[in-house]
This record gives C-alpha cells, structure tokens and sequence, in this order.
C-alpha cells in the first residue's frame, strides 16, 4: 500500500505468457459489469459497522468522505468539503461542507450530516465498527455549512483519520443514530450506487449520476463476488466466472504467476504495508499468557521464515516489529530481543518463571491458508514439548471478529491493513488504550508516547517516540508480528485498471478506474 502508483514495483503490471491459461477473444457486451472475486469478506455496509479491509474497500466508492487521499499520497484532499484546517489549535478542526452535494435518494448532503455520521459512530460503538479510532473527538458542533470538531487532546493526524472510510457521511435520514441499518438499501454520495446486495455472496454497483467529488471520471458497472477461501476464487478464476481475483489466489499460483509461468494475465504486484500478527490475550483470566514470560516464549519460538517459505511460497516477507516496512518508524525490536525459533531460549524463558509445561492455549483461526498457517504455527509452538495448542477454526469472518472480541481465544492470527499513510494507524488501533484487538493490553507508557506523537504536524519529529514505542511493545508481548504480504491482483488481459486494486495506505479499492477494453469492428 505504498508510494508512487499506488506502490506498484516497476513493471509489476504486466501480461504475463508461458504455458498454462489460454483466453478466448473476448468482446464485452456495453454495460457488462467487471467482476472481481475476493476472499476478504464483507462485514457490514453501514460504516460504522465496519473496520475491516472487505468493508472499508467499499465505503469510499458508495459514500464521501469531508476529505480523500489522492492514489499515494500522504496528505488528503477536500472531497465533500470544501475546504479543512486546524483552528487556532491541534484541538480544534474546521471544515466547511460543499453546498452542492447530494445524496442517490435526492437528499443533501449538508453539515448537519456530517455531525450525525460521526455522533452515530461513537454512539452505537459497535464492536465490529471503527470507534477506536475516533477515540480522541470529544463532540462535533454544526454552524451553517461549518463542522467543528473538538479533540480531547492534540492531535496532527485527525486530517487523515476523518479522511478514512471511517468518515463516511452517510443521510440522516436514512441511518439511525443509536443503530446499524438493517434495510437493504444504502444510499451515498459516491461515485456508486448499490443496484443490488446478496449477503455474503455478492454486490453489484453502478456509477452515481448525480455523483459530485474528487473522482474525476465515471466509472463502469462492477460486480464483486465474496468466497469463503482462496482456493474457491481460484476455481472461480478457473471456471472463468470472474474478471479479476483479488486476495483470493492461493500462495502456490500466485508464485507461479509472478514466476511469469501462466500466459495472457494481467498481473498486478504492489509491497504493501499490510501487517499479519498472532495476537495474544494479555487478560489474567487467560493465563498462561497473562504472564510475560509466556508471551516471550511464544515470541522466541516462531519461525517467520519458515512460515513465509513453506506456507505462503515466498509470498510474504517476514515483519519483526509493530510498524511495517515501509512506514516511518519501522524497526527490527522482535528481531533484536528474541532469538528466531529457539526453544532452549524460550525453555529457559519458562524455567526460570515457574511455568510448568507444557503450556495449554487455544489458537483462532479463519479457513483456507489461515488453517494452514496455524497448523505450521502450532507445530512451531509445540516442538520439545512446551506448548499444547488446541486449534479452533472459525469460518464465518464476522463471527471470528465477535469470538475473538469476546476473548474466546488465548491467541488468535489477524492480518491489519493501514488506515492512512501513517504508523499511528497501527499504534493506537492495535496497542494505544481500547485498542481494536480486545485482547486485555493497555500501558500507560504507549498511551503516553500516542499522546505525544500526535502533536507534531510535522511527522518526521515523531520518529523516535513511535520507535520507542515499540521497544515496548517487544517488551511487553501482545502480540507478535509474523509477516508483511505483497498485494497481488490477476485480471484478464481485457481489463485495465486492476492495479489499482493493490491497494495503497488508504485501504480503498479505486473501481471507478477499472476499464474493459471492448474490441471495435
């Protein structure tokens, strides 16, 4: 999710010939919809019942936001605002709404919206939904065409956080206050409109005619398609059902597409700072690993390059600390504290605490190459007898997230894209105070240095307090960092566009730029 082009490698986007696949001729009929098939599951349509990469990949082509990121770029743009900025103080943010908007039912979009979208966010707070990281807004006053927000404490990066899909702005009149939609229509004003929604099957959008923003250009009609694994987008990609796999594809033919081993695909390859951790329930109810020492073991005996080799074929890279490569303030803390997949080291570690073994937890888990990676992960954990690992598979996503929200799980593996260009987004969200990961951890020293990073307008002076941070984190074991993944997308060679789908640090899918190139004659 990265820099210039969307932090697509230079030649990434390629048409890929060798044996394997062979394409038809292909001519589109006017209208046909591109479809994309994904894994990554969809947890709710009302924005403020979502804070996942599925959802949020959504939300900025259905609603707008007061401000947007342009592809790559690092500071946001007004969208429905028509202009933002700080007031005076880090404290206290204005913007004045556009007077020209509306939302797909008619409706304006209007000031008192965008207070309504936010209050009802922090109102409802559902557990699924991206509260968190509006932990710091206080209220949000309306006056004409200008929105206020007041902030608890100072706090540089609001810009971008309302810049989120979290800061969609959604019609009063249509999105309770205290509740998630339940009827089936979700009017917006982005530039698309949900034609049609199958719940945990499929969503189709058209282009928004009344659309008015930062989008330059109408887009094409797109279907997009949800399966539980990897390995049925796959087969869908093999029946031909779909134009373009998204985070779909197995670890085996991904390696082989990038090894330029399958013929006539439209290959799209971009390093992302999407980060994959085994969170570690830190409550004393879940002891063992309410004790640190524990934690430490579990650090010192996973074997990243193993599971990055073996499981993912490569295509992921092994991450030994909190902030990915790639965002400033990266570092190698787990790589200088624990020694990589050492059960001596970590015997030792519970020897001298007085842990007997072996230690009993239960791993959460999803399906498809997630099982996989936990088995390798419990073998990992298991060796010379130190650990007893029971594995508990979870196939429904949403009902992963309640589970593992409820503690059900001593460990549990997620994988956390970055909401915007900035490693606050994996510092709050994952280790600050009420924290997304609901597994019990909090300290006073992070939320301290949070405190004080957010109060530099200029980024690079926050460096050394997000490094610190994550000294302690490394000390204090909530988690693990296991690995940081590639973003591929295969499409057909007749649609253009689907690199635009490995997506950057704002988690949007940009489908208003997917293109079928339709033969003329």
């Amino acid at each position: 999710m990265k820099r210039r082009s969307l932090g697509i490698t230079a030649g990434a986007c390629v048409l890929l010939a060798a044996c394997g696949y062979r394409l038809l001729p292909f001519t589109a009929p006017p209208g046909e919809p591109v479809v994309i098939g994904t894994a990554n599951s969809l947890t709710h349509l009302d924005p403020a019942g979502g804070y996942d990469s599925g959802s949020w990949a959504l939300y900025s082509n259905i609603y707008q936001a007061l401000l947007t990121f342009d592809p790559g770029a690092t500071v946001p743009r007004p969208d429905a605002a028509e202009s933002c900025g700080f007031a005076g103080s880090l404290t206290t943010y204005r913007c004045r709404v556009r007077g020209d908007l509306t939302f797909s039912n008619g409706h304006p979009v209007t000031a008192e919206a965008v207070k309504h979208s936010f209050d009802r966010i922090l109102g409802i707070r559902d557990p699924l939904g991206p509260s968190p990281l509006f932990a710091n807004l206080v209220s949000v006053e309306v006056s004409g065409p200008f929105v206020t927000f007041h902030l608890a404490t100072a706090d540089a990066t609001w810009p971008s956080k309302i810049a989120t899909p979290a800061g969609s702005i959604v019609d009063p009149a249509e999105f309770p206050r205290s509740a998630l939609r339940t009827r089936r229509t979700f009017p917006g004003s982005g530039p698309y409109v949900v034609s049609s929604h199958e719940e945990g099957a499929r969503i189709s959008l058209v282009p928004n005619p009344s659309y008015r923003g930062a989008v330059p250009e109408k887009g094409e009609p797109v279907e997009i398609r949800y399966y539980k694994t990897s390995q049925e987008v796959e087969k869908a990609w093999d029946a031909r059902e779909i134009d373009i796999a998204h985070a779909g594809l197995t670890a085996a033919t991904l390696a082989t597409l990038e090894g330029g081993e399958v013929p006539d695909v439209r290959l799209s390859v971009g390093e992302s700072t999407v980060g994959r951790y085994l969170v570690l329930n830190t409550r004393p109810a879940h002891r063992p690993l309410g004790d640190v020492a524990v934690r430490g073991a579990v650090a010192a005996l996973v074997d990243r390059g193993r599971l990055a080799e073996t499981v993912f074929k490569d295509t992921v890279s092994p991450l030994y600390s909190l902030v990915p490569r790639g965002v400033t303030g990266h570092g190698t803390d787990f790589y200088d504290v624990y020694p990589e997949s050492d059960p001596q080291w970590a015997a030792r570690r519970l020897r001298d605490a007085g842990v007997p073994t072996p230690v009993r937890i239960a791993l959460g888990h999803q399906v498809g190459s997630a099982a996989v990676e936990a088995r390798a992960l419990k073998a990992q954990l298991e060796r010379e007898g130190l650990f007893r690992v029971k594995l508990v598979e979870e196939a429904d996503w949403v009902a992963y997230q309640e589970r593992y929200k409820r503690g059900e799980f001593d460990a549990y593996v997620l994988q956390w894209s970055p909401d915007f260009p900035d490693p606050d987004t994996f510092v709050q969200p994952l280790v600050g105070s009420g924290n997304a990961l609901h597994n019990g951890y909090a300290s006073a020293a992070i939320d301290g240095s949070i405190e004080v990073t957010q109060r530099f307008v200029d980024r690079a002076r926050s460096v050394e307090r997000f490094r610190a941070i994550q000294r302690v984190v490394a000390r204090d074991v909530p988690l693990v960092p296991l690995w940081q993944k590639k973003n591929y997308v295969a499409a057909r060679p007749a649609v253009a566009g689907g690199h635009y789908l490995v997506a950057d640090n704002s988690g949007v899918w940009r489908l208003w730029e997917l293109r079928r190139e339709r033969s003329r004659g």
